[in-house]
């Protein structure tokens, strides 16, 4: 088993045990498990484990994993983007604090032909379009893959 597997399957491990709440927790225990990573690294692997964040009862929230496989990655992050707009050259994504960085991976990991790259900041994603005036569609599908479904079966207007 490579490094990589060994620390995404520690990354796992600790998720699963107990109530993670930041990414800096994680990487504290990593480091206690004699792993090494950066923040950037993290985050590639809770994207690729298809890790999400919760929101506890009492407020606040932690990171837990999906019961089946991640699959690209993109479905496990719904919970995560709270707005997906476009102008007619870029598709700008809002997400939770902390946030943008796997959702980005995410996107990258799922190879859509139509994006030809993300940048990331903390809470914010630009989706580069891979096509000239293809903004507004590449944000309709990723509003499909990304946004949560209205509450109750209620429909958006």
């Amino acid at each position: 088993m490579s490094p990589p597997e060994r620390r995404r399957q520690a990354v796992a491990r600790i998720i699963r045990g107990g109530r993670i709440s930041t990414q800096e927790d994680l990487l504290a225990e990593l480091r206690r498990q004699g792993f090494r990573a950066t923040q950037a690294t993290l985050s590639r692997d809770l994207a690729r484990l298809g890790a999400r964040r919760a929101s506890r009862p009492d407020g606040g929230t932690f990171y837990e994993l999906g019961d089946g496989p991640p699959g690209d990655g993109l479905d496990a992050l719904r919970g995560l983007v709270s707005a997906i707009t476009a102008n007619g050259s870029l598709v700008v994504v809002r997400t939770h604090p902390g946030s943008a960085p796997a959702v980005a991976r995410a996107i990258d990991l799922s190879r859509m032909p139509e994006v030809l790259g993300t940048i990331a900041g903390d809470d914010t994603i630009f989706v580069a379009p891979a096509r000239e005036g293809k903004a507004r569609a590449l944000a309709e599908r990723l509003t499909s893959l990304l946004a949560a479904p209205p509450p109750d079966g209620l429909r958006a207007p």
